[in-house]
């Protein structure tokens, strides 16, 4: 966990959600009065955020007690209890939205992730996210896939070369743009790994011809082009699968040999998980 920018993202999202204070809680309670209160399952899953929960009521008010129950990655049911806080009823209830918004986005991320990769868990097939996240919620939407059993591909456009088609378009060809990119590492003195997206069996000849690349992502392959390819690449490089997979073909596309599968649908259409807290009297 990356606490400095745990820590940014809860600042932020309470003050957006705090303000200059939670005026319901200020009238209605009074400033000593104590509480205890349980974060409720209401619906089967993979549970996740367990340890930023532990960070946002820590944030909001340090003399919170929690007792958790339930550890990231627990396979959950309705009325599980994941977790006991007790102390100043007004910290509870500053610290209740945010602790539900993460840990049912996360839940829900970390559940769909885990359904995919029982899908292809005997073909040694990876499963890859993408950068298809919300926008500022990328470390939290990644580090669930992790917790569901997934594999982080490349958190951000600084962490790896990934030449798509626009890329190769604006660049002339794929062979330039490769020649362009390990240029760009020379001569920034820069390690970054580069991956290339190819469309068709003739760019991935193309490739191979060039060299150069650590990667080939082989976008919208039918399963028999797929085959071909990863017959063509005999491991020279390594090979990642996208696009027009989806639940009903994921285990056949799984059977091709490739490495990696990737799937923007792990972060951007996710249910979130129903979780609740409720007081305990």
């Amino acid at each position: 966990m990356d606490l400095i920018l745990i820590q940014n993202f809860i600042n932020q999202a309470l003050a957006e959600d705090v303000g200059d204070g939670d005026h319901t809680s200020l009238a209605t309670i009074p400033a000593e009065a104590q509480g205890k209160a349980k974060l409720l399952v209401k619906e089967a899953g993979v549970l996740a955020g367990v340890e930023l929960a532990l960070q946002i009521f820590t944030t909001v008010d340090a003399g919170l007690k929690v007792d958790v129950l339930l550890k990231d990655g627990t396979h959950i049911q309705p009325g599980d209890i994941v977790l006991y806080v007790e102390g100043r009823a007004q910290s509870i209830l500053k610290a209740e939205r945010l602790v539900l918004n993460c840990m049912q986005r996360m839940s829900g991320i970390a559940t769909k992730t885990n359904q995919i990769v029982q899908l292809v868990k005997n073909s040694g097939v990876k499963l890859l996210d993408t950068r298809k996240t919300t926008p500022g919620m990328r470390y939290l939407e990644k580090w669930a896939v992790r917790i569901g059993g997934g594999v982080n591909h490349r958190f951000g456009l600084y962490d790896m070369i990934l030449i798509k088609d626009n890329h190769v378009d604006y660049a002339g060809g794929i062979k330039q743009a490769i020649k362009e990119a390990r240029q760009y590492l020379i001569s920034h003195n820069r390690k970054l790994q580069i991956e290339i997206e190819v469309r068709n069996l003739k760019e991935l000849q193309e490739v191979i011809e060039e060299g150069g690349a650590d990667r080939i992502l082989l976008d919208n392959f039918s399963i028999s082009d797929l085959k071909e390819a990863v017959k063509l690449v005999n491991k020279r490089f390594i090979t990642e699968a996208s696009g027009g997979i989806t639940l009903e073909n994921i285990a056949e596309y799984a059977t091709t040999g490739v490495d990696y599968i990737s799937s923007g649908a792990l972060t951007h259409s996710v249910k979130s998980l129903d979780l609740s807290l409720k007081a305990v009297s």
